[in-house]
């Protein structure tokens, strides 16, 4: 049966991981895998998480099955902190649990090509390499345009417009809701006004891709994108991810939400997502979301998580910053949010950070910049300064 089975080349950034963990430098560097590293150079487990599980080891009765919607408490108690408490749409959201924001991202494709097949999926490039994959493999056309343009590191904004003024009724448009991977250039307040125009004038249906938030500017002000968007179209999916902001890799914690224009369109997406994820995992893993519903339902857990949360955040921007004023040519990184910026560069310069500096990062030049440390931001622009990537001769 296998035998005309073509081999794929292996995860570049798995193949990442291997290459720095045999790499004995003392003065390497881990700029690749988008993980939340410490002061330490740890993925630590979260105060809060450890408090929820001690509750949990504590309390749990049962391993029984959830259903394929998941924990449902979960999916309410999410609700405030992505959409706010206005009843403006909340009243016509529903969400289901999945494993993570990638599961959420494969159930809404499979949702939208159950719902419209002739659907296109408009992506801005570059985009997190997995999400052109992903609804090419749920059978629905992508069709990418230009959102950044890497050397001057600028939204291309005109391109974005034309992309959604051409495309047809019915089409859905993947905007990152915050923090953007790979570049951590987002649109401005202005531009996503416009985007919103357009998407109401053109019937165009948003899928906004949430996977960092708390981790640009804040809960609140990295929620003001979404909010605005829901505010003013008929219909949406939101695929979320509690990886990143809960520090929940492995547990794979994530939820697809759904807003229609009345009950009946809502009732119809909800048994149409249930019958999806039936099929795709059965029943979603619980323990990530149990431990987020944990939190959720106690205040003094809440607290600790939304304190901890904040302290990420401003270690995230205080790496930019550091990096920023090492070298005039970086001040833009300090402009940008979230885990990662992209320089533009090629894969054979990617390689020789590697190879000549220690410095490792993803061969598009996608930078992790929760995975260095302030102290560390002389070494890398020394290293980009060498390989020709950087124009300045002098250190800011």
């Amino acid at each position: 049966m296998f035998d005309e089975l073509n081999s794929r080349p292996a995860d570049s950034l798995l193949a990442l991981i291997k290459a720095f963990q045999a790499d004995d430098r003392p003065g390497k560097i881990d700029l690749g895998v988008g993980v939340y590293r410490d002061a330490m150079g740890r993925t630590p487990v979260m105060r809060a998480v450890k408090a929820a599980e001690q509750f949990l080891l504590e309390t749990q009765d049962s391993k029984k099955y959830l259903g394929p919607e998941g924990d449902l408490q979960f999916v309410r108690l999410l609700q405030p902190i992505i959409f706010g408490k206005s009843p403006t749409f909340t009243q016509r959201l529903v969400g289901i649990q999945t494993p993570g924001g990638s599961g959420a991202l494969r159930l809404g494709a499979e949702l939208i090509q159950a719902a419209n097949p002739s659907a296109k999926v408009l992506l801005g490039t570059p985009s997190w390499p997995n999400h052109a994959p992903i609804f090419s493999s749920a059978r629905l056309p992508v069709k990418e345009y230009a959102f950044v343009d890497l050397a001057s590191q600028q939204v291309t904004f005109e391109s974005v417009i034309d992309a959604l003024s051409s495309a047809r009724e019915g089409d859905v448009v993947l905007l990152h809701g915050c923090c953007h991977n790979p570049t951590g250039i987002d649109f401005t307040m202005e531009q996503w006004l416009e985007i919103t125009e357009l998407l109401v004038k053109h019937r165009l249906v948003p899928f906004i891709d949430l996977a960092y938030q708390g981790l640009g500017d804040g809960l609140e002000q990295d929620a003001a994108p979404a909010r605005m968007v829901l505010d003013a179209v008929d219909e949406a999916l939101i695929a979320y991810s509690c990886d990143k902001n809960f520090g929940l890799y492995r547990e794979r914690v994530g939820a697809l939400y759904v807003m229609a224009r009345n009950g009946d369109d809502l009732r119809k997406a909800e048994s149409n997502m249930a019958a999806l994820a039936r099929v795709n995992w059965s029943m979603p893993p619980d323990h990530g979301a149990a431990i987020v519903r944990t939190i959720l339902e106690s205040a003094e857990m809440t607290a600790m998580w939304r304190a901890e949360l904040d302290e990420m955040c401003q270690r995230v921007n205080g790496n930019r910053a550091a990096i920023a004023a090492a070298c005039p040519d970086l001040a833009f990184i300090a402009r940008q949010r979230g885990l990662f910026s992209n320089l533009s560069m090629s894969k054979d310069t990617a390689v020789a950070l590697r190879a000549s500096h220690g410095i490792y990062m993803a061969d598009s030049g996608r930078m992790n910049l929760a995975g260095m440390q302030p102290a560390d931001a002389g070494a890398i622009v020394a290293a980009l300064r060498a390989e020709g990537c950087l124009k300045s001769s002098t250190v800011a």
